[in-house]
């Protein structure tokens, strides 16, 4: 089987496990939906669904992450990739109608506590990403000594503003939760 009826699976998983979720979402829909037979998904993925979605999580991860550190690429300063970080998450989640958040917290949620390959995967993707907005954040004047702690505390107000945006179905908590980051950065800045 070629390798491009593997991509088409791992696609279809991703998109369905971000909008589904992982326990919503059932191996014959994935190869459904990728329009691929049903045995090769245990061809590419003798583990199953779990290790299936362990790739869509690492694949997913990837993905996001790239687009994010190319959304914030302009940044002039801190305050300005604050601003491009938070606002850009709006935009894309409106442009979604609220259904495209991100992927990796969705099944992180979800599996976390009941499957350790799952969890790990989760874990290294959000590691990935501490350090590339860490490391964005030092190239545009942050203290190194405090940006993966403020890599950190972006991500977890991007991720709770996420629930309160989908569950609202408004921009106010990223809003929101994007003024109390720069706020924390000016902080941070001003005691440098």
């Amino acid at each position: 089987m070629p390798a491009e009826t593997k991509d088409r699976i791992v696609g279809a998983g991703a998109e369905l496990f971000r909008r589904q979720g992982y326990t919503g979402t059932g191996v014959k829909q994935i190869v459904a939906e990728a329009n691929a037979p049903f045995g090769s998904l245990y061809h590419f993925f003798p583990g199953g669904k779990e290790q299936l979605a362990g790739e869509v999580i690492r694949w997913s991860g990837g993905m996001y992450a790239q687009v994010v550190l190319a959304a914030i690429a302009p940044a002039k300063d801190p305050l300005h990739l604050i601003e491009l970080f938070y606002t850009g998450a709006a935009q894309h989640l409106r442009e979604t109608n609220y259904e495209d958040a991100c992927p990796i917290a969705t099944v992180a949620l979800e599996v976390a506590s009941t499957s350790e390959p799952l969890r790990q995967a989760t874990a290294e993707v959000f590691d990935g990403w501490i350090k590339g907005l860490a490391a964005r954040l030092v190239a545009v004047g942050a203290p190194e000594a405090e940006a993966r702690e403020l890599a950190v505390a972006m991500l977890v107000a991007l991720e709770g503003a996420f629930v309160l945006s989908r569950a609202g179905r408004t921009t106010e908590p990223l809003e929101i939760a994007g003024r109390a980051m720069a706020e924390v950065v000016r902080n941070a800045l001003a005691h440098c």
